[in-house]
């Protein structure tokens, strides 16, 4: 027979395994490193470059560059995105020579060279598209560790799909390593501090 005393014990030591598991599962949350983009290890890839010729991982050595990937049927993460580059770049007095943008497609069924040269353009002659093939692009997200999918919800046939994609502008410099990122929407003091370190590097 169980008695109330017996019980509470049981409660107890219920409880404690509890809180146990609890602070192992935080602890693994919190003390886990942070995955890094693998272009960190330079892991090929190979794309077409808006400015001519083909863009590889080697070519990401010499200026620092921010790098962000998205699509040019974007409604509003990837024109605010290469917005707010180029003001940080001007901010800074920097040039195209100090700084580079680079825009990455992850819509390779739309995004045609034609239409991702124009895209960029327009927000500044000097930033640099790549665009690739469906494998040449899958290379170069597993590169810099980012996804990019078609969203859930629209028919096979709808031209205006949108895509799921990763909204961080990543900051690689003249050794072609992996600095760091900017969130999207990121306070504009931290993130021009954060390009200036880079270039200052």
């Amino acid at each position: 027979m169980t008695t109330p005393k017996s019980l509470r014990n049981f409660r107890i030591v219920l409880w404690a395994l509890v809180v146990i598991v609890a602070v192992g599962a935080t602890g693994l949350y919190v003390f886990r490193p942070p995955a890094r983009p693998l272009g960190v290890t330079g892991q090929p890839f190979a794309l077409a470059s808006t400015q001519g010729g083909t863009f590889t991982q080697d070519s990401l050595k010499g200026t620092p560059s921010l790098v962000f990937f998205g699509y040019t049927f974007c409604p509003d993460v990837c024109p605010t995105t290469m917005a707010e580059a180029t003001a940080w770049r001007a901010q800074l007095g920097l040039t195209p020579e100090q700084l580079r943008i680079i825009f990455v497609t992850v819509d390779p069924a739309r995004d045609t060279l034609e239409a991702v040269k124009g895209y960029v353009e327009g927000f500044d002659p000097s930033i640099i598209g790549l665009v690739g093939d469906e494998a040449q692009t899958e290379a170069a997200k597993a590169a810099f560790g980012v996804v990019g999918q078609r969203a859930e919800g629209f028919a096979e046939d709808d031209p205006y799909y949108l895509v799921d994609h990763t909204a961080l502008t990543f900051l690689i410099d003249g050794d072609g390593t992996f600095e760091g990122t900017i969130a999207y929407e990121e306070a504009k003091d931290t993130a021009v501090a954060k390009v200036k370190r880079l270039v200052e590097g």
